[in-house]
This record gives structure tokens, C-alpha cells and sequence, in this order.
């Protein structure tokens, strides 16, 4: 019942972050957005650390959350990652008035924006996920509990067939 999950809007050697509010226009977010495009993580937070725009900070830790977010829930490698899109949009606009000369008021707009970060790891297989990988090239056990219960029985058969043959030989020695 009910309806199928949607399906997955990435690849699987994506990782994304966004972040929804932040205080500043879409025009000046997207300047510092173009920076990063295109560019592995490593010098997109080198870049976004030393820059001069005050919203850097808030777009460094976007992409932090990223990286983090690609290590951490898509087992990526940080160093093969590249900013593969960044882009901005508009959120809420807050409106003030200033009073003004002669009665009038004069409109202030205080502007918010969104920024959506895609990482795409470089030369990956795309075949399979990079844990099944991992496992297939022996670098980690990623077994069930039914699996493990199995390679046990087998380990405590194979020690206790030792065990009988060396007792066998044992008693053949002893019986020479």
C-alpha cells in the first residue's frame, strides 16, 4: 500500500548540502558561488577561507557539511570530490520602510537566498557502491549476522577437525 519511494535525484557518487536562509541577495551569493564551480573541495575551501566577501564563511560551511555529508552517508573519497554545482536562489524578502522627506516612506528590501552544493567524486565506477567495492577488494568485512554466525561454525569446525587429527596422530604415534 501506499506510494514507492521517489527515486534518488543524485548519483550515487554525489553528496549534497544546502543551506536556506542566508542573509544576503541571490546576486552577491552567486558571486562567490562562481568561485568555487568546478573546482576540487580542497581549493574551493582554501578559496572561501581567504576570501574577502563577508557571506564566504556561511558558503565555506555549506561546503564543509558537504564533504561531510560525502564521507560520512556515501562512503566517498574527500580527495577524488569537486565542486560539480553550486547554485543560489531566492528565499523570503523582508520588507521595511524609512521615513522620508515630506510625508513619504521609501522601501527597503532586505533580501534572503538559498545555496544548494553538489560534490561528485571523481574517477568512480558508478557499478557498484563504493562500500560493495570495498568489500569485493577485501579492504573491510561488511557481513549479516546470519554470515558471521556461518564463518564462525566453520572456524570452530575446522579447529575442532585439527584438533581430532591431532589426536588421532597422537594415538597412532603412541601405539608405533
Amino acid at each position: 500500500m501506499g506510494q514507492s519511494p521517489n527515486p534518488r535525484r543524485y548519483e550515487r557518487d554525489e553528496a549534497v548540502a544546502s543551506a536556506k536562509l542566508m542573509k544576503t541577495s541571490p546576486q552577491k551569493l552567486n558571486l562567490v558561488a562562481k568561485m568555487i564551480r568546478g573546482m576540487p573541495v580542497g581549493r574551493a575551501d582554501s578559496a572561501l577561507q581567504f576570501s574577502k566577501r563577508r557571506i564566504a564563511n556561511d558558503v565555506r560551511k555549506v561546503l564543509l557539511s558537504a564533504i561531510a555529508n560525502a564521507e560520512n552517508n556515501h562512503q566517498l573519497d574527500v580527495d577524488d570530490l569537486y565542486v560539480k554545482e553550486a547554485w543560489v536562489g531566492k528565499a523570503m524578502t523582508l520588507k521595511r520602510y524609512r521615513p522620508r522627506a515630506r510625508g513619504r516612506m521609501g522601501k527597503i528590501f532586505k533580501h534572503f537566498s538559498r545555496l544548494t552544493i553538489v560534490l561528485k567524486q571523481k574517477n568512480y565506477s558508478g557499478d557498484i557502491s563504493p562500500m560493495e567495492a570495498a568489500r569485493q577488494a577485501g579492504d573491510m568485512a561488511v557481513v549479516s549476522q546470519d554470515e558471521q554466525a556461518e564463518i564462525d561454525a566453520k572456524a570452530i569446525d575446522e579447529a575442532v577437525g585439527a584438533e581430532n587429527e591431532a589426536a588421532v596422530e597422537e594415538t597412532a604415534e603412541a601405539k608405533e
